[in-house]
């Protein structure tokens, strides 16, 4: 067990270790895994708006032609890093690890990309530096998780950030030291407070994409003689002071590296909203599945309380909707399913699914609050006019690890989301480029052309 002394050293002289570490084939595998789930949340989200506007930004403030920016040409590595960092958490379908309630590739795995295509780093460099910024990000999350979320901070932008300089410093081949600077120097860029939530404030997406950004140029800076503090984590005004008021396990962070892989415990998202609501949905789509509920009163959820604080009833935008139970509940018990097309404008103006959302309870439950973040259990009760009540409790979503995503699923995901924007023949391409993973370029290139339009 280790006492948190010495962190930031410990964590660094792993990461060092990782230029040239072999992948035990598992993990390799994995990591082909989180790059394809990546590109589909990616490919998917570069249709949005909030996507759209950081790629005209990066067009007029990030000019280059050192890496691909997914739906629109090329940039400088730090613009594409933010562009599609951006679009990799636009539709909330990027990946996550329970433990540490955080999305680690969305800001890691565009950094390590946009790094790759600018130095030419070969595929097996990549892979591991894919692996090394996924695993550094789950494992701080998860070592303050949840007083880091108790005291406002969003972990995918606070982790991901050190996770991606992390992750780029083993593409860029940095020594000890300058891996202790880039964590150092990430350390002052890591932030990301959560109260986008229930505003209808896009900046959500933006806390991957600027977390990728300064990850990348965090590395470089150290590169560049830029030193960071040595003790960046640990430290008396350290980012687990700071971000955790030192309520953190050093142990979570440090112990097992390299070989209690957390990355090997991401899941998959299914539904395209707060994964904190998929337990409710997944109960509810199984009960669906079996019973009627055309006359349905009220809906009582139960669950942990991080969770039901998403209780809000007002979903008019997008991210509003993707971060309510209520609303979740509704357009799943009304649908059968909640894909994309039930988040879109018509359903969240629909008076159906308003007058269902307002029957729904949302309650914390101390029995959940035992149980999170190991699990996510949710306990969901349907009252319908006439009939019996029933209850489903599920106690981890499907794509956790206890409940996966075979490769051939994955798959299907990925061409559920890129077909549409890449055409079938392109994104069976991709994919099966990703699977190969021999020349990452070759598959980023795929995803843009030259003259900042989708193809």
């Amino acid at each position: 067990m280790h006492d948190g002394s010495g962190a930031t050293a410990r964590l660094a002289e792993w990461v060092h270790g990782m230029q040239r570490a072999t992948l035990d084939a598992t993990v390799a595998h994995q990591a082909r895994r989180l790059v394809l789930d990546c590109l589909a949340a990616t490919i998917a989200g570069s249709a949005t708006p909030v996507a759209a506007a950081v790629r005209d930004l990066v067009t007029r403030m990030y000019p280059g032609d050192h890496a691909h920016v997914v739906g629109g040409g090329r940039a400088s590595a730090a613009g594409a890093a933010l562009a599609n960092g951006t679009a990799a958490h636009a539709l909330d379908i990027d990946d996550g690890y329970t433990p540490g309630s955080v999305h680690p590739s969305a800001p890691t795995i565009p950094a390590v990309l946009a790094a790759a295509e600018s130095t030419g780093a070969p595929a097996d460099t990549v892979l591991r530096a894919v692996a090394t910024a996924v695993e550094v990000t789950c494992r701080l999350a998860r070592a303050a998780h949840p007083a880091t979320r108790e005291a406002g901070f969003h972990n995918t932008a606070l982790a991901g950030v050190l996770g991606a300089a992390a992750g780029v410093s083993v593409v860029l081949g940095l020594d000890r030291a300058d891996v202790v600077s880039a964590l150092g120097v990430a350390g002052s860029h890591a932030g990301g407070l959560f109260e986008f939530l229930g505003s209808g404030a896009e900046v959500k997406r933006l806390h991957a994409g600027k977390a990728a950004r300064d990850g990348l140029l965090s590395a470089h800076f150290a590169q560049l003689g830029v030193n960071g503090p040595a003790t960046v984590l640990e430290g008396t005004n350290g980012y687990f002071p700071a971000f955790a008021r030192g309520a953190w396990r050093p142990a979570e962070l440090l112990d097992g590296l390299g070989e209690r892989w957390a990355l090997r415990y991401t899941y998959v998202k299914v539904h395209p909203c707060c994964r904190h609501l998929h337990g409710a949905i997944d109960a509810l789509l199984d009960l669906r599945t079996e019973h009627d509920f055309a006359a349905v009163t009220a809906v009582r959820v139960e669950t942990y309380s991080v969770a039901a604080a998403h209780a809000h009833t007002t979903f008019g935008s997008f991210i509003d909707a993707q971060m309510s139970l209520p609303y979740a509940v509704a357009v799943a018990l009304l649908d059968g399913q909640a894909g994309l097309p039930q988040f879109d404008e018509a359903h969240r103006a629909s008076p159906a699914v308003a007058a269902l959302a307002a029957r729904v309870e949302v309650v914390a439950c101390a029995e959940f609050d035992a149980r999170y973040p190991a699990e996510r259990p949710a306990r969901v009760t349907v009252h319908r006019a006439g009939q019996p009540s029933l209850c489903r409790e599920v106690a981890q979503p499907r794509g956790e690890p206890s409940r996966p995503l075979d490769d051939e699923e994955l798959t299907a995901k990925f061409r559920l989301l890129a077909d549409p924007v890449l055409g079938a023949g392109r994104a069976a391409g991709v994919a099966a480029a990703v699977w190969a993973f021999d020349d990452i370029a070759a598959v980023m290139s795929e995803l843009s052309d030259e003259e900042g339009k989708p193809r």
